[in-house]
């Protein structure tokens, strides 16, 4: 029998057996066609010749995609004690994303600052990327014990964070509308893993017909994020601030 979460909303259908690994797998052709082809032209023309922290960033998130396909397996195919037990790792890995992450960010656009003297105000994306990670799966590591509610806030963390592997391929095939416009920067920055997002809050329509109260709210959360993100690249106070952000 369907187990049933609070609400009426059923925690388990029996496409979630595959469904949630689809779209951890996609998050991964995201990443691997978007990083994979830029890091290997870099490599091609240049060897390997990113700083350490970037090397390390790249082993962390890595790290973290395996883990969580390890973790989705595990409920696909009944694991659920050993999922339980790795959910300590997952959580000191995500605390290690969000402090990497920025740092990582801060380290290359310090070296672009130094080589093109721009402001990073892309930080505010960099930032905004982390802090949506950071909630949503900091929600769902809390939200542990309410299945429905976890799972989606996982994999909405995942998405979201993985939204410059899509920008870097996917996203430079869709059109975008002439000038620096809101729409069109959004277009640009996350149409590959708003699709994705949008595609898990079609699944649950099409089998459940209603969209859980967890990706309600943090679509919601999504798109302030995105939204701030966008405002703050052409905000003067932040091209401003993001200098010192790299000590400038």
């Amino acid at each position: 029998m369907t187990a049933m979460a609070m609400g009426g909303f059923p925690a388990r259908m029996g496409a979630d057996r595959n469904a949630f690994l689809v779209f951890v797998g996609l998050v991964w052709v995201g990443i691997l066609t978007g990083f994979g082809t830029d890091s290997f032209n870099h490599v091609s023309k240049h060897g390997f010749d990113y700083p350490l922290i970037v090397h390390a960033h790249a082993v962390v998130f890595v790290g973290w995609l395996v883990l969580f396909t390890t973790q989705a397996a595990l409920i696909r195919t009944g694991g659920i004690a050993l999922h339980r037990r790795l959910g300590l790792g997952a959580t000191v890995l995500a605390a290690i994303m969000i402090v990497i992450g920025p740092a990582t960010a801060m380290t290359m656009d310090a070296i672009k600052f130094k080589a093109t003297g721009e402001p990073p105000v892309f930080l505010a994306v960099q930032f905004t990327d982390i802090l949506g990670f950071a909630t949503l799966s900091g929600a769902g590591l809390l939200l542990r014990h309410d299945g429905p509610a976890h799972k989606r806030l996982m994999l909405m963390g995942l998405i979201y964070v993985s939204d410059a592997g899509f920008a870097r391929f996917l996203n430079g095939f869709v059109p975008v509308p002439p000038g620096d416009t809101m729409w069109g920067d959004l277009t640009a920055l996350y149409f590959g893993s708003n699709l994705l997002l949008l595609g898990l809050g079609v699944y649950d329509l099409v089998t459940r017909r209603r969209l859980h109260a967890s990706y309600l709210i943090g679509m919601a959360w999504v798109v302030v994020l995105e939204i701030a993100g966008r405002s703050l690249l052409y905000s003067k106070d932040w091209a401003a601030f993001s200098l010192h952000l790299i000590g400038k």
